[in-house]
Parts: C-alpha cells; sequence; structure tokens
C-alpha cells in the first residue's frame, strides 16, 4: 500500500477529502486469488483467526449448532458472536455454549452485544466462561459532536462495568464515525478521549476504507487501540461508496497483508473475518474460502 498511495477524489456523495488509492481500479480475479490461497495453505503465519458469526446469520438462526460446528471444520480457531434474538448464546446457559465451542476447539473470544441494555448480567454470565470482549457494534450517525460527547461518556461508564466483572469492553465502528462532524472526526475524538484502561476497539477494515480513509494509518497513529480487526474485503465491481460491497477475502481491492501486518505490529491481538454480500455464492461457502485464504496469508 506505501508504494500505491496515490490518490483520486471519491465522488461527491463521500463528502470533501475522501481520496481513494488507484490500486482499487485493479482488483485481483477470484479464481487466481483462491487458487494461489489453497496452493499456499501451508505458508500461513496466522494460528488463529476467528470468524463473526453474523457473516453466516441465516443459518445460525436455522441451526447454531450445526453452524458452529461447520465453521470450525473450516479451521477458524474462535469466534466472535452477535445477538440474533436469543441472547449471544443462542438460548443455551453460557456454560453450555462454552462446552459447545470448547469440545470443537473454538474460542469464544467476544461478542456484539447491546451494551446499553442488562449490561450487568452480559458481563457477568460471558466473563464466567472465560471470554475476552463484550462489543458495541453500533451507535448510529449523530447529529453533533455533542452527541459523541456523550457516547464517549456512556463507553468509559460502560467499560468500568465490565471491568468490574473482569471482562474488556470495546466499540465497533462502522464508516460514519470517520465522517467530518462540526469539524471533527467522531472516532478520533472517541480514541482520544475514552479511558485506554476502560475502552479498547475493534476496528472494521471495511468500514474505514469505504468512509475513504486509510485503515493503516489510523492503526499506526493509535497503537495498541485498535485490539480487534474485522477481516472484510471490498469489491472492486461496486461503486466505492456502495455500502454493502463486501466480497470474498482476497478477491477485492483491499490490501490485507500490509493491513494486518500493521495491526500486528501495532496491538492488534484478534483477526476476525466479516462478510455481508454473497455474490454467487453462500454464506458458509464464502465462509470457507475466506478460511483457506486466512490460513495461507503471509505478511
Amino acid at each position: 500500500m506505501k508504494n500505491r498511495r496515490k490518490f483520486i477524489k471519491l465522488s461527491a456523495a463521500m463528502g470533501a477529502g475522501a481520496f481513494l488509492p488507484l490500486q482499487f481500479c485493479s482488483p485481483k480475479k477470484e479464481s487466481d486469488t483462491l487458487s494461489e490461497a489453497v496452493l499456499s495453505a501451508s505458508t500461513g503465519i496466522l494460528d488463529n483467526f476467528g470468524l463473526q458469526l453474523y457473516s453466516v446469520k441465516e443459518n445460525m438462526a436455522e441451526d447454531p449448532v450445526a453452524t458452529i460446528k461447520a465453521v470450525a471444520g473450516y479451521g477458524y480457531t474462535q469466534i466472535e458472536g452477535f445477538d440474533g434474538g436469543k441472547g449471544i448464546f443462542w438460548g443455551m446457559k453460557n456454560t453450555e455454549f462454552k462446552s459447545l465451542t470448547d469440545d470443537l476447539g473454538l474460542s469464544f473470544i467476544a461478542s456484539h452485544a447491546n451494551t446499553y441494555e442488562n449490561l450487568e448480567k452480559q458481563a457477568e454470565e460471558a466473563a464466567a466462561i472465560g471470554m475476552k470482549y463484550l462489543i458495541n457494534p453500533w451507535v448510529g450517525p449523530q447529529k453533533s459532536m455533542d452527541d459523541f460527547k456523550r457516547i464517549n461518556d456512556d463507553f468509559n461508564k460502560q467499560g468500568e462495568i465490565c471491568k468490574q466483572y473482569g471482562i474488556k469492553f470495546a466499540y465497533h465502528n462502522h464508516g460514519y464515525t470517520f465522517v467530518d462532524l462540526d469539524g471533527q472526526i467522531p472516532h478520533e475524538y472517541l480514541l482520544e478521549n475514552t479511558d485506554p484502561e476502560l475502552v479498547e476497539f475493534e476496528m472494521d477494515t471495511y468500514w474505514v476504507y469505504t468512509a475513504g480513509k486509510d485503515p493503516v494509518e489510523y492503526i499506526k497513529k493509535y497503537p495498541n487501540r485498535f485490539t480487534l480487526g474485522h477481516v472484510k474485503d471490498k469489491s472492486g465491481d461496486l461503486e466505492f461508496s456502495e455500502p454493502n460491497g463486501s466480497t470474498i477475502i482476497g478477491t477485492g481491492i483491499m490490501d490485507f497483508p500490509t493491513i494486518l501486518r500493521a495491526g500486528m505490529d501495532n496491538g492488534m491481538k484478534y483477526f476476525i473475518v466479516e462478510q455481508e454480500r454473497f455474490e454467487g455464492t453462500t454464506p458458509m461457502e464464502a465462509a470457507e474460502k475466506n478460511a483457506a485464504f486466512m490460513k495461507s496469508l503471509v505478511f
């Protein structure tokens, strides 16, 4: 990415100051990339990587146990959960869910959750089975920086509650926190004003890119704040500003060897695959192909 960091202006819909690396104009062919991934599967250096189960949400809704078993068979060693309407343990007790994942060799490291409701109970149950994080995945676009300042205070308080129960709190970004608001970048405000002892961040690399920003620059500027990362590639076949434009990792326009190398060098500990768009494939097929890419990744 360093050698290719020339920029052209994005469309007006992206807003002033947004730029796009020229590398985005020539995405790899899916067949070529996947063949390379399979051939070099023994050369990867990531011993552990996870899947955000939202990537296979329809399968989870139908049969969570069978879905998680399949995910383990693809080579994932970690999972990150979400609340699909039955709680983050999918209708099971926390200890039952842990037994399932333990038997499959999976670490249930974190879950997206509504941290504004029943946080004490969620934190207690999550910590009891050795989970590392509860993650707030969404606060939505705000009208002013005063709103984000209140959210900043909320995050510090939620981080304190999580800490009391022996688990960490983190915030997962979308694109809206990287868009200028009242002359500030909200995400920078949150990074600089939340307590590092109480609040960590999960960088969704896709959303940082889609907002016209460089994930590597943010990772390096704020070392040890982005302790988790979503590995989600961006299709080069759609308009850059298209919000739902994810694709199989390695077939899009994002330079993950560079991004993840920067992450590893600056405190990122967990690398979580996520995909939300499935053109010409299914969520489970995509999850399997993404695992093959992650196993082969060298950086």
